[in-house]
Formats: C-alpha cells, structure tokens, sequence
C-alpha cells in the first residue's frame, strides 16, 4: 500500500522557519518524483517544490525561491521541505505527493500525504 504521512506543520512567526517532512512507504521511492504542494482557503492548491528522485535535480516555484529547500534522505524514504523567512502568504495546508513525472500539476501525482497546516502569523 503507497503510504506518504506528512509532518512538522506548526504555528510560526513571519520570518520564521520550520522543516516539514514526507515519509514515504509502499513503493520504490527511488523511481518517482516527489512534490510539496499547498492549499489555502478559498484557493487551488498549488504545487511548490519538486524533486527528481533519479537524479535529484529540485524545481521551486518563484514565490519560494531562495526561501524553500526541498531534498531527500534516501536511507530514511523521506523528503523535506525546509522553509525559512516565512511569511503570512505561505499559511496553508501542505501536502506531499508521489508522481512519475517532475510536476508543479497536482494532477500528475497520484498518490497524496493528509497534509500538515502551516500558519504563519504577522
């Protein structure tokens, strides 16, 4: 069964940082590309940050850009995203997603965490 189970969400100050992570079981983690996407009320859920397992090239959408660093820790099947300089626009829920394709396109990952809330207060 393709399990991924998100964690490290909080409630943090702007400027603030906080590393959340995505354990992965079920599946070759190896062959997949792995994406951090988010949701916040009332909006589409958009894709944030990508990383390649095959060869780890990493992908960023601008907004998180020099902010946001996603890697991976093969031996644990675990991908991070650790955020720093927050901001109030970041608060939502993010979630991690499993696909075949390197992808800012939630409809290119077919298997999803439960997502972990981030807040980030002004």
């Amino acid at each position: 069964e393709v399990q991924l189970v998100e964690s490290g969400g909080g409630l943090v100050q702007a400027g603030g940082s906080l590393r959340l992570s995505c354990a992965a079981s079920g599946f070759t983690f190896d062959d997949y590309a792995i994406g951090w996407f988010r949701q916040a009320p009332g909006k589409e859920r958009e894709g944030v940050s990508c990383i390649s397992r095959s060869d780890g090239s990493t992908y960023y959408r601008d907004s998180v850009k020099g902010r946001f660093t996603i890697s991976s820790d093969n031996a644990k099947n675990t991908v991070y995203l650790q955020m720093n300089s927050l901001k109030p626009e970041d608060t939502a829920v993010y979630y991690c997603a499993a696909g075949e394709l390197v992808s800012f396109r939630a409809t290119d990952f077919g298997s999803w965490g439960q997502g972990t809330q981030v807040t980030v207060s002004s």
